[in-house]
């Protein structure tokens, strides 16, 4: 396939490129800085790109059979999601390229109901962006065209192993036997680049942990 991955040097978003590359994909990495291009695995082809520019996403999104979003805003410019989201979605209507977004954990429903980032405990700093992402997927929810798929990641998402294991769910956060909901970042991109190979979920979230 042919892969173009905005945010593509972020945390999430190398390890989605080294596992498309390691795939046996065709891989753009996008990023906003140039600098930090220079540390994509070569067989990726880098470009500098910005995903709130609808032009730009447009130029680096045609001929490409699957567009991968994992931007992730300082803090202060959390709103920045929801722009990349709209500009995003432009794009790939324009386009008729399939989108994927990684999103956030916040507003999955927990046992009991309500949405974890309304549980108490949850740490004040996360609102800002889980509140953002909460604007993201209504966004993703709005748009009937264009064939997007958002993924919201496991409470806890650290750097980790690859162990290529993990299990889906739709709205619900998904905990283990001890109740805890966590996911490594290199078996999200595994099953990020599992749902662009085998496409499961069509304008819907879904979400992933062991």
């Amino acid at each position: 396939m042919r892969i173009a991955v905005f945010g593509a040097t972020g945390n999430v978003g190398r390890r989605v490129v080294a596992e498309a590359v390691s795939r046996g994909h065709e891989v753009t990495g996008v990023a906003r800085n140039p600098v930090r291009l220079a540390g994509l695995p070569g067989e990726a082809r880098a470009r500098v790109g910005d995903a709130t520019d609808v032009n730009d996403v447009i130029a680096l999104s045609a001929g490409q059979d699957l567009v991968i979003t994992a931007t992730c805003p300082a803090p202060g410019d959390e709103s920045q999601l929801v722009t990349v989201a709209t500009t995003l979605l432009a794009a790939c209507a324009k386009t008729g390229t399939r989108l994927l977004l990684v999103g956030g954990a916040g507003s999955l429903t927990v046992e009991g109901g309500g949405r974890l980032m309304d549980r108490a405990g949850y740490p004040s700093f996360l609102q800002p962006i889980a509140a953002a992402c909460v604007e993201q997927l209504a966004a993703c929810r709005a748009n009937a065209i264009v064939d997007w798929a958002y993924l919201s990641p496991a409470d806890l998402l650290v750097p980790g192993e690859r162990t290529g294991r993990y299990r889906v769910g739709g709205d619900d956060l998904v905990v283990d036997a001890e109740g805890e909901s966590r996911i490594s970042m290199e078996d999200l991109a595994v099953a990020l680049l599992d749902e662009a190979e085998h496409p499961r979920h069509h304008r819907t979230r879904f979400t992933v942990a062991y």
